[in-house]
Order: C-alpha cells, then sequence, then structure tokens
C-alpha cells in the first residue's frame, strides 16, 4: 500500500507507545499537515461490553457545545400542516408525511435524520428495511420520536449527535471539523465522553472504558489517555 509523503509525515510525529492526555492530542492533530477540506473530527472508542448482551448495548445522544460544523438534513415526519409549516420555518429541509413515504419507497434518501410524531410510527416502521440499514430510523431513545417535534429539529440543528455502540463494542462519533479551534473540540470531546461515560450500564463489571482515538477524516489516529475522562 503506498503512503503519501503527508501521511508519513503526521504518523512521525506520533509515539505510538504513548498515550496522550485530551488537550495534547487534540493540539498534535491540530499540527498534522492538512487536505484542502474541512475534515471531520471523529473520535473511536472502544469499551469493555459485550454487544451481544441486550443489556450491555450503549445507545444514546449528546448535544455538543459547539455543534459538528456539518450541515445536517432534516426530514419532519407529520401530519399535521401547522406543524410541518413550523418546521420549515425553523429550518427543516423536508416536512410532510405521505409524499415523503412515496419517495422513500421510490428511491430518496437526502436527508441525515428523519424526526417523527408517534403516531405515524406503524407506517413509518413499514418502511424498515429501507431506513434501517442507513441508520435513518427515528428512534425515542435518541429523541426523534416525539410529539415536539419542532423542539427536536433545533436539538438535531444544533448540533445533537446520537452515539451508538457497534457489534465489535466501538462508539464512533464526529464532534467536530479540523478547522475548529482546538478549546472547542477539546469541549465537544468533554461532553461527548462525559455522555458515554453516563451511559455504562450496570450489568458492566471490570473496565468499561479500554481505549480511546481521535483522528481526523485524512489522518492517523491518536491514542488519548483514558484518565482524561475518568474521575
Amino acid at each position: 500500500m503506498n503512503i503519501s509523503k503527508m501521511h508519513k509525515e503526521n504518523i512521525s510525529k506520533i509515539n505510538e507507545d504513548s498515550e496522550y492526555s485530551l488537550k495534547d492530542s487534540v493540539e498534535l492533530l491540530k499540527s498534522f499537515k492538512n487536505v484542502k477540506f474541512d475534515q471531520s473530527v471523529d473520535l473511536a472508542i472502544n469499551l469493555g461490553i459485550d454487544p451481544k448482551h441486550a443489556d450491555q448495548l450503549v445507545r444514546g445522544t449528546v448535544s455538543l457545545p459547539h455543534g459538528t460544523g456539518k450541515t445536517v438534513r432534516v426530514l419532519v415526519m407529520s401530519n399535521d400542516d401547522e406543524k410541518n409549516k413550523e418546521c420549515l420555518n425553523n429550518g427543516a429541509d423536508f416536512a410532510g408525511f405521505r409524499e415523503y413515504v412515496e419517495k422513500i419507497e421510490g428511491g430518496w434518501f437526502d436527508f441525515d435524520v428523519m424526526i417523527a410524531t408517534p403516531d405515524l410510527m406503524v407506517e413509518i416502521g413499514k418502511l424498515g428495511r429501507f431506513l434501517g440499514p442507513r441508520k435513518l430510523m427515528p428512534n425515542p431513545k435518541s429523541g426523534t420520536v416525539t410529539n415536539d417535534v419542532v423542539k427536536a429539529l433545533s436539538e438535531v440543528k444544533a448540533g445533537k449527535v446520537e452515539f451508538r455502540v457497534d457489534k465489535y463494542g466501538i462508539i464512533h462519533v464526529s464532534i467536530g471539523k479540523t478547522s475548529f479551534s482546538s478549546d472547542k473540540l477539546i469541549d465537544n470531546i468533554a461532553v461527548c465522553m462525559n455522555a458515554i461515560m453516563q451511559s455504562r450500564p450496570s450489568s458492566v463489571k471490570g473496565t468499561y472504558l479500554k481505549k480511546v482515538f481521535v483522528s481526523s477524516t485524512m489522518s492517523p489516529s491518536i491514542k488519548i489517555d483514558n484518565n482524561s475522562f475518568i474521575k
């Protein structure tokens, strides 16, 4: 595999035997040579859980103080014309119901988050084969099934993100952009990690937080010292 000169230079800055404090890891990430686009900054959190057990699944939401830096396209599913109008006036990209069911069945997925009222979930559930694999199905645990669709919309647009452990016991979550200042990235990481630590299942014994890495889209990963998050 060919490794670019920039990537080699960035890797050379990392001591692979070291774990960096949160502040040092972010500053190291910011020191990397960059590509021309504004990369996402992502966390990979390896947890000491067994995802095969339902009582050890870790899932939740967190509102990042500085947002994600991403433009999130939101579809609000409601049968209430007034609610739909209010959502469109408050930043929703799409709002309605029947016409969007038909569009989704036809292969349309030009949105990142769906928010729906509870009364429509029986019908929306029928779209599970389309929405499920794309992780677009609304869920009460993530706050995207609610009668207060306007509030849910404002939270998503302001930087509310969902975290969910995968089958390997790892959470992947975006917490900003490389254009963010170090302080903003540190704030977002700290808030996100606090939410994940608070979500520890009571059934988990032993070590909960195993490893945490931060990286950007095109950068090598930097291992953060767990003590940055364990109080």
